[in-house]
C-alpha cells in the first residue's frame, strides 16, 4: 500500500470518528436538556411581567369593556348579574348634549397643552444646551413642577387664580387690568386649566429634549459656523431635524398623558362652570361616581372613547416611524 493510500485511510477514519462524536453529543441527555432548560428559564423571567400586565392592564381593560356593554346599577355592580345591553351605552353617550362639548374641550386641552409644552420645553433645552455656570442649578429649579404632587400643583394654581384673593389678579390690577374670573367664568375656565397643565408639563419636555440635544455632535455646529450659518439657520437645518425621533416620542407620551388628565381639572374647576372645562376624563368620572345614582355603563363607554383615541394616535405614530426608517 502506498503512502498516499495510507494517508487517505487515516483521513477517512478521522472523519468517521468526528462524525460519531458529534452524533453522540447531539443525542446525549445533557444536549437534549440544554435548549429546554434555557426555554424554561426565559419563561420564568417573563412570568412576573406577564402577570403584572394581565393584572393591571388586561383585566382592568376587560372590566371597562364589560361595564360599557352592560346595564349596571349599584346593586348589580356589587352582586353581579347585570343584563347585556350591547351598544346602548355608547349610543346614550353620543346623543348626550355634553358629548360634543367634552370632545371639543378634550381636543383643545390636549393639543394646546402639547404645543406650548413642547415649544417652551424645546426653547429651554436649547438655552441650557449652552454651557454656562448656573445651567445645572437652573435646570434643577425647572424640574420642581414635575416633582410636586399634582394635588399640590392644582391647589396652588387654584389659589393663584382665585378671583377675589389670587395673586394673578393682584398683579394684573397693578398694571390696570380689571378682575378676571379665571375659575368661575365659562370663558376662562378651560384656559385656566390649560395654563396650569402647560406649567406642569414643561419640565418633562425639557428633560427629554435636552438629552436629545446632548447626542447631536458639536462638529456639525462648528462646520455650520465656518460656512457662515446663523444661529437660526443652525437650529432649522441641524437641531430640529436631528431631534425628530426624540420629538416624536415626547409628543406621543405628552399626548397620552394629557389626554387622561383628570385630577388637575377636577381640583381646579370640577369640569365647570357647567361643562365649560369638562373633558372625557372628568365626564367619565362624573357619570360613574359623581352622583347618588351612578351610571357605570355610560361612564365606562366614555373611558373607552379615551382609550380608542389614544390607540389611534399610537398607531399613527408607529406608521410614521416605520416610513421614516424604511
Amino acid at each position: 500500500m502506498t503512502t498516499a493510500q495510507v494517508d487517505g485511510h487515516r483521513r477517512q477514519s478521522t472523519a468517521r470518528e468526528a462524525t460519531g462524536e458529534r452524533r453522540r453529543i447531539a443525542h446525549s441527555p445533557r444536549r437534549r436538556r440544554g435548549p429546554r432548560t434555557s426555554q424554561w428559564a426565559a419563561w420564568a423571567f417573563l412570568a412576573p411581567v406577564v402577570a403584572y400586565l394581565a393584572a393591571f392592564y388586561a383585566y382592568p381593560l376587560y372590566r371597562n369593556v364589560d361595564l360599557s356593554l352592560r346595564h349596571y346599577t349599584v346593586r348589580s355592580f356589587v352582586q353581579g348579574g347585570a343584563p347585556f345591553s350591547g351598544w346602548d351605552n355608547f349610543r346614550q353617550v353620543i346623543h348626550d348634549p355634553a358629548f360634543g362639548t367634552a370632545l371639543r374641550n378634550t381636543m383643545v386641552f390636549t393639543l394646546v397643552s402639547i404645543v406650548f409644552q413642547y415649544a417652551i420645553g424645546l426653547a429651554l433645552a436649547v438655552f441650557f444646551n449652552r454651557a454656562f455656570r448656573l445651567a445645572p442649578t437652573l435646570r434643577a429649579l425647572f424640574l420642581i413642577p414635575w416633582l410636586l404632587p399634582l394635588i399640590v400643583s392644582a391647589s396652588t394654581w387654584s389659589w393663584m387664580l382665585n378671583s377675589e384673593s389670587g395673586v394673578v389678579n393682584y398683579l394684573l390690577g397693578l398694571v390696570g387690568v380689571g378682575q378676571v374670573d379665571w375659575l368661575t367664568s365659562p370663558s376662562w375656565a378651560l384656559t385656566s386649566v390649560i395654563i396650569a397643565n402647560v406649567w406642569i408639563g414643561i419640565p418633562f419636555n425639557l428633560v427629554i429634549l435636552y438629552s436629545g440635544l446632548q447626542n447631536i455632535p458639536a462638529e456639525l455646529y462648528e462646520a455650520a459656523s465656518l460656512d457662515g450659518a446663523s444661529g437660526w439657520q443652525q437650529f432649522w437645518r441641524i437641531t430640529f431635524p436631528l431631534l425628530r425621533p426624540v420629538s416624536a416620542i415626547t409628543v406621543l407620551l405628552g399626548f397620552v398623558y394629557t389626554l387622561k388628565v383628570f385630577d388637575l381639572i377636577w381640583i381646579m374647576t370640577r369640569g365647570g362652570p357647567g361643562d365649560s372645562s369638562s373633558t372625557f376624563a372628568t365626564w367619565s368620572y362624573r357619570l360613574g361616581f359623581g352622583s347618588l345614582l351612578p351610571e357605570f355603563g355610560p361612564g365606562a363607554a366614555v373611558g373607552n372613547f379615551l382609550i380608542l383615541i389614544a390607540l389611534v394616535f399610537g398607531l399613527v405614530y408607529i406608521r410614521v416611524q416605520r416610513r421614516q426608517t424604511s
